[in-house]
């Protein structure tokens, strides 16, 4: 536990991994402030963390695709703190199928989410990271913003997301150094997405297992607990 609690923001945060990730974050004596597209996941999450008996949680509503709903996001929890130490981008939207299989509000949601969304959560609550002493910006991208990776399950729109979201990161993490901001981006490839409650959370692991959220989330921990002459830009996980 920490003597200062972090205060951490994370999109997407209504389910899967962002709840996970919420959980973990408390679990080491972090405030949380957790925004879902309507609210009522990341409300859920909330509700449940404080049943575990941990106060410092907040939920939020934030459709990433527009940037009102963004704008009012950073301004409701710029009414609750005056600084935020870890903010993460854990929220996209999700297609699948052939490029003429979708819609074109559809395909342009997808883009809007992982790519416009990311720039813009990262432009409103740059504000709320610039005065704490430990900025860090964690994205959740994925192993489709990486080279030669051609899954043959996720739209083509999805790539396009993450290619920009991980362009966006390797860009932010040079430009912000200066003021002390670690952008942090991790890159997996399909992972379990294990019941962070569960018995299963903790089981035993190995080389031959697929990757799964208890991995990716030590990786997250593990990277904002550096001291901070430390800048770890990416995690890059090999697939099962």
């Amino acid at each position: 536990m920490e003597s200062t609690p972090r205060r951490v923001v994370i999109t997407g945060a209504g389910r899967d991994l962002g709840r996970a990730l919420a959980i973990r974050f408390v679990e080491t004596g972090s405030e949380v402030f957790l925004s879902s597209r309507d609210g009522e996941g990341a409300q859920q999450v909330c509700t449940e963390i404080r049943s575990l008996g941990f106060g410092h949680v907040h939920a939020f509503s934030c459709d990433l695709t527009k940037a009102e709903s963004i704008r009012a996001f950073a301004a409701e929890v710029a009414n609750k703190t005056d600084s935020v130490d870890i903010l993460v981008n854990n929220g996209a939207a999700w297609l699948e199928g052939d490029i003429e299989a979708a819609t074109d509000e559809e395909i342009a949601a997808v883009i809007s989410s992982g790519a416009t969304g990311t720039v813009l959560t990262v432009k409103h609550f740059l504000p709320l990271l610039r005065p704490s002493p430990r900025p860090d910006i964690v994205n959740i991208v994925s192993s489709a913003a990486l080279p030669n990776t051609h899954d043959s399950v996720p739209h083509v729109a999805f790539y396009a997301a993450k290619g920009g979201q991980g362009r966006l990161a390797e860009t932010l993490s040079i430009r912000l150094r200066p003021a002390g901001i670690r952008v942090i981006s991790l890159y997996p490839p399909n992972f379990d997405s294990t019941d962070p409650l569960s018995s299963a959370w903790k089981g035993k692991r190995g080389a031959k297992d697929r990757l799964t959220a208890l991995s990716v989330i030590e990786c997250v921990l593990f990277a904002v607990g550096q001291p901070r002459d430390c800048f770890i830009r990416k995690f890059e996980f090999e697939s099962f």
